[in-house]
């Protein structure tokens, strides 16, 4: 499979997914294959900051990307009904944020200085999150997701670290295929061990149903409509949201 042909399953499993979200209703298996959809942009995306000939430009994109699903999110919450929840959602935060770490890796590898200097930049970033609310007491008012989108922090974003560590393990496993397959299976036991012990439903290890795309990608582009998936994540959760709480209303 190409990276075209991944980023439309991964497209397809979150339109399922989020379909299972918003619609009361729904098959539950909607959100169980939807598990797989995650892993399989962030598969996408390691691949895509390995072949970049530009990493500032793909990093700035992403950022931005973040920065407007923020806003976005924060548009809906107070021009819709505050009882409906419209969710989190900002899988770009969380792949900047991959992206990040994984240049900051490499660059320590080549030059421990200006690794060093980029972690303790990261670090300054984390600190920074949690000092803005008391220099700027509006920012109380913002909850942490929205805060997030504009101050990165690894802890408070989609999915958590744990997926930010999976996003990196992937880029320097991604020619490794023996050890990723391991260390993803592996990943996906702990994720249901977790789920659990939090006496919830375990469905996040379903994710597990990426991996056989994962082994099948071939190293090859495909067609390019780029920015039709950077428009399709907001376009199809606001309207499954309308659609559901709006439209389609028992």
């Amino acid at each position: 499979m190409s990276t075209f042909a991944l980023k439309i399953t991964a497209l397809i499993l979150m339109f399922l997914d989020h379909a299972g979200l918003y619609f009361e209703g729904a098959p539950m298996w909607f959100r169980w294959v939807g598990r797989a959809s995650y892993p399989l942009f962030l598969f996408s995306m390691v691949w895509g900051y390995h072949y970049t000939r530009d990493r500032k430009k793909y990093l700035l994109r992403l950022y931005l990307m973040s920065i407007f699903m923020t806003f976005f999110t924060y548009f809906i919450k107070i021009r819709f009904d505050a009882s409906i929840d419209y969710g989190y959602h900002n899988i770009f935060l969380s792949m900047f944020l991959v992206g990040v770490l994984i240049s900051t890796i490499e660059l320590f590898m080549k030059d421990r200085k200006k690794g060093g200097i980029m972690i303790g930049i990261i670090f300054l970033v984390q600190v920074l999150f949690y000092m803005m609310p008391g220099f700027f007491p509006f920012l109380h008012s913002l909850s942490g997701d929205t805060l997030t989108g504009v101050i990165p922090n690894l802890a408070l974003n989609e999915y958590g670290l744990e997926f930010i560590v999976l996003g990196v393990l992937m880029y320097f496993l991604k020619e490794k295929k023996d050890l990723l397959t391991v260390v993803y299976l592996l990943f996906c036991i702990a994720q249901f061990s977790e789920e659990m012990l939090a006496a919830s439903t375990a469905t996040q290890w379903m994710m597990v149903l990426a991996l056989p795309f994962m082994l099948s990608y071939n190293n090859q582009k495909g067609p390019g409509l780029k920015y039709f998936f950077y428009v399709f994540y907001p376009a199809h959760t606001f309207l499954l949201f309308y659609l559901a709480n709006y439209v389609f209303v028992k």
